[in-house]
Order: structure tokens, then C-alpha cells, then sequence
């Protein structure tokens, strides 16, 4: 079995695996439940924690070049590497950002768009249940509730910081110095997709202005160019 085939055949199986570890963690987190209270929610985590090492495993063995996969690919071991610090975990979730980037389309823009917000919605819920995780049971926090921290991360995503939630723990600063690095990015993608759009479609506008202008213009040229052919044609036949 190729790389290329393993890819498509564990496409939309490791999407489902994502989809439920991020149920499985939001159920936990939300629920303020401990690891050893979690029972079959936990067991789920790191069931998914499994599935994406085997995927890791398995596309290491059929890369073609083992070496250069490894070296480009480093973050996906970080990434497995990381279940001990547990608002870390999310960053699994990049299986399914990768996902949702080959769905998108074949489309530049309709790919951009949706791999974009696709991105954004997952890092401003990821960034809450992170922060959540870190904060909920500290002492002095301030984000005690998921709606506190849905605000939260909206208020740093968008980089508009009311100040009225913020992390205390050095664990929820560190997830809001990701947040706020990977908003920046991801803000400034929509931004510049949305102008481009804007742009086209202005250009359409005024071409289709400048054709609807010009169409009178080429009928009476035509018009002229008929009538100057017939008086060469009459000269000629006169002289």
C-alpha cells in the first residue's frame, strides 16, 4: 500500500475520530469532570490518541522518503507527543483542520474561504475549552463557565480584549498567546480573501459597464466601415 492510498482510505475515519475527541473532551471540560471520574469520556480521548499514532506510524513507514517526511512532519509528532498537558491535546484537532482543507474545493477562493473559517470557528472553540480547562478550578480565575470562556476567546481572536475575562494560570496565558498568534493569521487570511473578492468583483462591474458602453460604439463603427466600403466600391467602378 502506497501513502497516497493510506491517506484516502483513513481520510474521513480519522475525521470521525477527531470529531470525536472533541465531543469526548468538550463533554469533560464542560462538565468540570476529573480524569478519574471521567470513565468511558477519557477512555475515548485517548482511544483517538491511539488512531492518530497509528495514522502517524503508518505514514511514516510509507513515505517514500522517510527522512524528509519526518523532518517535515515533526509537528505531528509534537502534536502526539503532547496528551500529558491536557488543554494541549486540542492540537490534535489539526487531522481535522487537514481534512476540511482537502474538502474544500478545487475552487482558490472557495478553498481559502472555507478552510479559513473552518479554522477560525475551530481555534475560537478549542481556545474556550482550552482556557476553560486551564482555569475552571484555579484559584482566583475569573473564566469559571464555558460561556465565560466562548467570550473570552472571541474577545482575543478578534482582538478586541474587554479585559473583563482573563487567564490567571500560566497554563491558560500560554493558551491565550496561541490564540491570540493564531487569530492574528487567521483574521488576517479572511480580510484579505473578502478584499480580493470585493475587488473582483468591482472589476466585473466596471468591465461590464465598459462593454455596455462600448456596444453602440461598435455598431455604428460597423455601420461606417459598410458605408466607406460601398463608396470604395462605387469609386472604383466609376473610374
Amino acid at each position: 500500500m502506497t501513502q497516497q492510498l493510506w491517506r484516502r482510505y483513513t481520510e474521513w475515519p480519522l475525521l470521525l475520530a477527531a470529531v470525536v475527541f472533541l465531543a469526548a473532551y468538550s463533554f469533560e471540560v464542560i462538565g468540570n469532570l476529573r480524569e478519574q471520574d471521567a470513565g468511558w469520556i477519557e477512555t475515548a480521548v485517548w482511544v483517538t490518541w491511539v488512531l492518530f499514532v497509528v495514522d502517524y506510524i503508518a505514514n511514516l513507514a510509507l513515505a517514500p522518503l522517510r527522512g524528509r517526511w519526518f523532518v517535515r512532519n515533526l509537528h505531528e509528532l509534537v502534536i502526539l507527543a503532547l496528551p500529558v498537558l491536557r488543554p494541549l491535546r486540542l492540537l490534535r484537532l489539526v487531522t481535522l483542520l487537514k481534512v476540511v482543507h482537502r474538502a474544500a474545493g478545487n475552487a482558490l477562493r472557495g478553498r481559502i474561504l472555507t478552510y479559513v473559517l473552518g479554522s477560525a470557528v475551530l481555534l475560537t472553540y478549542a481556545g474556550a475549552l482550552a482556557v476553560l480547562d486551564a482555569e475552571e478550578n484555579a484559584g482566583g480565575a475569573n473564566i469559571r463557565t464555558f460561556g465565560d470562556a466562548m467570550w473570552w476567546a472571541l474577545t482575543t481572536i478578534t482582538t478586541v480584549g474587554y479585559g473583563d475575562h482573563y487567564p490567571v494560570t500560566t497554563m491558560g496565558r500560554f493558551v491565550a498567546a496561541g490564540l491570540m498568534i493564531g487569530g492574528i493569521a487567521v483574521l488576517g487570511v479572511v480580510t484579505a480573501s473578502v478584499a480580493s473578492w470585493l475587488v473582483e468583483q468591482v472589476s466585473k462591474d466596471t468591465a461590464a459597464e465598459v462593454e455596455a458602453a462600448e456596444a453602440p460604439l461598435r455598431v455604428e463603427l460597423a455601420r461606417l466601415s459598410e458605408q466607406v466600403e460601398r463608396l470604395t466600391s462605387l469609386l472604383e467602378r466609376q473610374s
